[in-house]
């Protein structure tokens, strides 16, 4: 047995505890140093990761201030607009042509086309809120004088009619006459004159305001045909009555018309987007019934905004057929007809008739500025004795560059170079072309 002396020594046991101690000491330490390294990491992970945040949140703050400093410094220089002397001219255009009031305003259209430069004037007087009369007059250059008065009623049936009342005479001195067809020549010219009083009533129905339109007119107007003046001879000195119908006459008429169309433009005056499509139908009954007849018009008015409207492509074609009553003829004065400033502007006023005509014009208008717009066209067109005989041959044409004064709404001034087979020439009109 072993004996209380053989138990382990005490000596023994004391170091190995101290050992252990030492030991667990360290440990300890090592835990608390990895801690405190984990707990810096940390701190500074979590500063690196508020900084951005804290900025962005301060960064309102400071472009706040900014904007507030901004608005302070120009309330300082702030003063009401002041328009250019064009802008206020063109204003002043505006306000006389399109916004007119109780006032002399000035007046340029011509009695018949061909008559030349018309200087004018007439007169408004407002009677309603918006409905007013307007009597005015013009003479041309060429002895062309016009004079009329018109009510017009532009609200009716809460804002879905307009309503034009017109009464007027008109005399033409040297209308020019080149024969009937398309191969006539320059030097076929003849001249005619003719008066002609005139009543009419023009009503304009657009049913939903917008898109539809539908119109329906009557007149009553008397043509009193004479000699023709200017350098050319007198029609009746070339012409005999059998070879044209109504030479020598006085004719009254009984016209009525009505037309059916869709129409989205902004102002039939000026338009840089929309369109018109529409068929107008017109009768006229002589009194005498000989030189009665109808004609039928198909129209196709379209404009393509390009660049926000800095550039449009407008474009525009149009057919006219007529047909003689039974019995009866078309008089030579109403034939259809090409040339002049609003058809064939390479060409002089009326120089081609016939029974039908077709006209196919496009033009690239390039805005300089709110008021002033270029142009770059060219016309096509024919007249034919038969419907069948309106095709893409032997079509006369011309090409030109034009400059435009305009408002938002109508066109003050246009002016027009063409060049055709025939020679160059300058159109200056107060109305668009279409």
């Amino acid at each position: 047995m072993r004996s209380r002396d053989d138990k382990p020594s005490s000596r023994v046991r004391p170091v190995w505890i101290v050992s252990v101690i030492r030991v667990n000491q360290s440990g300890v330490q090592m835990r608390v140093a990895g801690l405190i390294v984990g707990v810096i990491t940390s701190a500074v992970l979590l500063i690196g990761a508020t900084a951005p945040a804290l900025a962005q949140a301060r960064e309102p703050d400071d472009r706040q201030a900014v904007i507030e400093e901004a608005q302070t410094q120009k309330s300082r220089t702030l003063h009401p607009y002041v328009p250019s002397k064009g802008e206020q001219l063109m204003q002043r255009v505006e306000d006389a042509l399109v916004y007119p009031v109780e006032t002399w305003h000035p007046f340029f259209e011509n009695a018949y086309r061909g008559g030349g430069f018309a200087p004018g004037a007439g007169y408004m007087k407002h009677v309603s809120a918006f409905s007013f009369v307007d009597v005015r007059g013009s003479y041309s250059i060429r002895n062309y004088k016009r004079a009329e008065a018109e009510f017009v009623s532009p609200r009716l049936f809460h804002r879905r009619g307009e309503l034009s009342v017109l009464g007027g005479w008109r005399d033409a001195t040297q209308v020019a006459f080149y024969g009937v067809g398309s191969d006539t020549a320059p030097d076929d010219r003849a001249n005619y004159g003719f008066e002609r009083p005139y009543a009419s009533a023009l009503l304009t129905v657009r049913p939903t305001r917008r898109l539809l339109m539908l119109r329906g007119g009557l007149e009553l107007t008397r043509w009193r045909l004479k000699s023709g003046a200017g350098s050319d001879p007198s029609i009746e000195d070339v012409y005999t009555p059998p070879q044209l119908p109504g030479l020598r006459a006085s004719t009254t008429y009984v016209h009525s018309q009505g037309t059916v169309g869709f129409d989205w433009r902004a102002s039939p005056n000026y338009a840089r987007r929309g369109g018109f499509y529409g068929v107008t139908v017109h009768d006229y009954s002589d009194r005498d019934d000989a030189l009665g007849f109808r004609q039928v018009d198909y129209e196709v008015i379209q404009h393509i905004p390009i660049l926000r409207e800095t550039w449009v492509v407008s474009l525009h074609g149009l057919a006219e057929t007529t047909w003689n009553k039974e019995g009866q003829e078309v008089p030579f004065f109403m034939l259809a007809s090409l040339g002049g400033g609003s058809n064939l502007r390479g060409f002089s006023s009326w120089r081609f008739r016939d029974r039908h005509s077709m006209l196919l014009q496009a033009e690239w208008r390039i805005m300089a500025n709110r008021f002033f717009e270029t142009a770059v066209f060219y016309d096509a067109g024919k007249v034919a004795a038969r419907t069948s005989d309106l095709d893409f041959n032997g079509l006369k044409s011309d090409y030109g560059f034009g400059a435009r004064f305009h408002t938002p709404l109508s066109t003050a001034l246009r002016i027009d170079v063409a060049r055709s087979n025939e020679g160059t020439r300058l159109v200056f009109a107060m109305s668009p072309v279409f």
